[in-house]
C-alpha cells in the first residue's frame, strides 16, 4: 500500500475480481477515474497476478473455496439446514458480504417466486376444471 492510496493490495485484487462490497467498489472506482498512479498500480497488481503470483488467500477467493452451493443455498431458503451450518450461511452471506452467494440467493428467491406463482396458477386450473367436472355429475343425480 502507497502513502497517497487507501487501498491495499487486497482490495485492489478483489476490486478486480469484482468480490468488494458495493460502497468500497464505488470509492475504488472513483479513485481511479482521479488517480494516475493508482491505475498503473492496480495495471501492475493485475499484470503480477496474470504471470503466477498466487497467494493461498487469493487463490481460495477467486475460485470461491469458501462459497456455497445453489443446493445449499436453497437449503437456506427453505430453513431445511442443521441449525449450525445455517449459521455459517447467514455468517458467510451477512459478515463476509460475498455478492456471489447474495446473487445466488436472489436467483433462488426469485425462481422460488415465480414457482410458487406458477403452482398457484396450476391449482387453480385444477380447481376450476374439477368444479364443472362435479357440478354436472351432481346436476345427474
Amino acid at each position: 500500500m502507497t502513502d497517497e492510496s487507501p487501498f491495499t493490495d487486497q482490495e485492489l485484487l478483489a476490486y478486480l475480481d469484482e468480490s468488494l462490497s458495493i460502497e468500497l467498489m464505488s470509492l475504488v472506482e472513483e479513485a481511479l477515474r482521479s488517480t494516475d498512479s493508482l491505475r498503473v498500480r492496480l495495471a501492475q497488481l493485475s499484470s503480477q497476478r496474470d504471470q503466477g503470483a498466487h497467494s493461498v488467500g487469493e487463490i481460495w477467493r477467486r475460485n470461491h473455496l469458501s462459497c456455497l452451493s445453489r443446493s445449499q443455498l436453497g437449503g437456506y431458503l427453505l430453513e431445511t439446514l442443521p441449525p449450525d451450518f445455517q449459521s455459517y450461511v447467514e455468517f458467510h452471506l451477512n459478515q463476509t458480504g460475498c455478492r456471489y452467494c447474495a446473487a445466488n440467493l436472489e436467483d433462488l428467491k426469485a425462481g422460488l417466486s415465480t414457482a410458487s406463482k406458477e403452482a398457484e396458477r396450476r391449482r387453480q386450473k385444477y380447481f376450476q376444471s374439477s368444479a364443472g367436472y362435479l357440478s354436472a355429475k351432481n346436476a345427474d343425480q
